[in-house]
């Protein structure tokens, strides 16, 4: 039998469709695509594509199990290893990881692993009414602060293994940066819960509305019984360019744009403020760029351009959402950089409510030079290649950095120069019985990424509570 040298098409809505609404864009695979995908799988002894995947998943092995049309055998390979299958499914950057080493990819396109993966879990999902079953309590207890993917993995992980694990979230919903950070379109907060909920049918307590360094500090945690602490409180601290006009109205961070749409159903009809309509840039190039720029299409903008100082080849971004962005008529302004924001001033009339908005940005055109420090060449601004953009919303989308409360109110617990809470190889940090990963340590990065050091961090906290 010849093999497909191509891999199956996601279904998705058509562009003008789906650039009006917030439903999911990929629509998945039905059992008949997933079952002639997997065919395509050469079951390899070294297994290469379990190497490219952070959290270890035996992906042979699923595939093997969809390729025999058992798609809950299939369930249970990958939840053996992630505790967060449709999440990873719509969200991991597979091109780059898993997929990027499979085998049939040195002559033609890879199996796609992701969109398998996305299908088994939405089977599991749609089909299986049963409960997990709780395992039998080991009798230690672990903190987990943050919901986000390296706090639940951590936690399911944990859980597996009889710990009584209590999540405390400082927001009113867990799920972390897959709840507030990811747009509907992308990954449907139904699908968030329904993993939550999972973890929970463990034996995983969530708090929510508990800010650990102001509610409670880590050690009050070990002054109530608590064995050993796991932060994952993410990097919710974002960066800004620090040009002028920053500080006008209609300039946002890509956290908070993304977190009143996302986490306050701005994107419904509610009382969230935020922009609706106009003309907006969205300064950056990596998935957060796309999804504000994507989100401010869907909440009515008239014209939106992503604005990054290098070319396309750089683009940090999925190349999935960067077409799909491209598809929906966003427009991409790049090799520019920002140098400064105007606003609206009538000194004639202080109470002028027009006071202080955005109207523009003022933008030089880049080059690339010799390479920096990551191995990118350095974008150089071109002199006298000024100009302006007609905007009136500004989105920076320039990264974040780590959350800045924990360490603050915890004694002994070393940091880097970017805020960064330093860790060694297990996960385990400055003080004795403190764990933590994700972006809490590396700053922002994917959710796979996080997830892996959560599934670390709870082998780890294992070994330590089981001597």
């Amino acid at each position: 039998m010849a093999i497909v040298q191509k891999k199956h098409e996601m279904p998705t809505q058509a562009p003008e469709v789906r650039a009006h609404n917030f439903s999911e864009v990929a629509l998945g695979y039905t059992a008949e695509i997933a079952t002639e995908e997997a065919q395509r799988c050469l079951n390899c002894k070294n297994r290469p594509c379990v190497e490219g995947c952070p959290v270890n998943i035996q992906i042979p092995d699923f595939i093997a199990k969809i390729k025999e049309g058992d798609f809950e055998g299939a369930y249970g390979v990958i939840t053996e290893s992630s505790s967060l299958p449709a999440v990873c499914g719509r969200v991991c950057p597979q091109e780059t990881q898993c997929e990027s080493k499979c085998t049939l990819g040195i002559r033609f396109e890879p199996v796609g692993i992701g969109r398998l993966e996305r299908f088994v879990a939405d089977y599991h999902n749609e089909n299986c009414k049963e409960a997990p079953v709780k395992p039998q309590s080991n009798g230690h207890r672990v903190a987990v602060i943050g919901s986000g993917p390296s706090g639940l993995t951590c936690a399911g992980d944990l859980a597996k293994k009889g710990y009584k694990v209590t999540v405390f979230e400082a927001l009113h919903t867990a799920g972390g940066v897959l709840v507030y950070g990811i747009p509907e379109f992308r990954l449907p907060k139904s699908i968030v819960a329904k993993e939550v909920d999972t973890l929970k049918q463990l034996g995983v307590d969530v708090q929510c509305n508990v800010v650990i360094g102001k509610t409670l500090t880590v050690d009050e945690l070990f002054d109530t019984g608590y064995e050993a602490v796991f932060i994952g409180s993410g990097a919710g601290l974002p960066n800004f360019m620090n040009i002028p006009g920053e500080s006008l109205k209609g300039v946002y961070s890509a956290n908070e744009f993304l977190t009143r749409s996302n986490l306050m159903k701005a994107y419904r009809e509610s009382d969230t403020p935020i922009m609706k309509g106009g003309r907006v840039a969205v300064v950056g190039g990596g998935n957060v760029a796309m999804d504000a720029a994507r989100t401010a299409l869907r909440l009515g903008a008239e014209k939106v351009y992503i604005v990054y100082r290098r070319s396309i080849e750089e683009l940090p971004a999925r190349a999935e959402e960067v077409e799909h962005a491209k598809e929906e008529g966003i427009e991409f302004r790049l090799l520019c950089n920002p140098t400064k924001i105007t606003g609206y001033s009538n000194p004639d009339d202080p109470r002028d409510p027009k006071n202080g908005f955005v109207t523009g940005m003022e933008c030089i055109r880049m080059e690339l030079g010799e390479p920096d420090a990551s191995g990118r060449r350095r974008p150089v601004e071109i002199p006298g290649s000024e100009f302006s953009l007609d905007v009136d919303t500004v989105i920076m989308a320039i990264g974040t950095s780590p959350n800045p409360l924990i360490k603050s109110t915890t004694d002994g617990l070393e940091v880097n120069r970017r805020g960064g809470i330093v860790v060694n190889e297990d996960g385990l940090t400055s003080r004795k019985g403190v764990y933590a990963g994700g972006d809490a340590v590396t700053g922002a990065a994917t959710v796979i990424s996080a997830m892996g050091a959560g599934k670390v961090a709870a082998a780890a906290i294992d070994k330590y509570l089981s001597e």
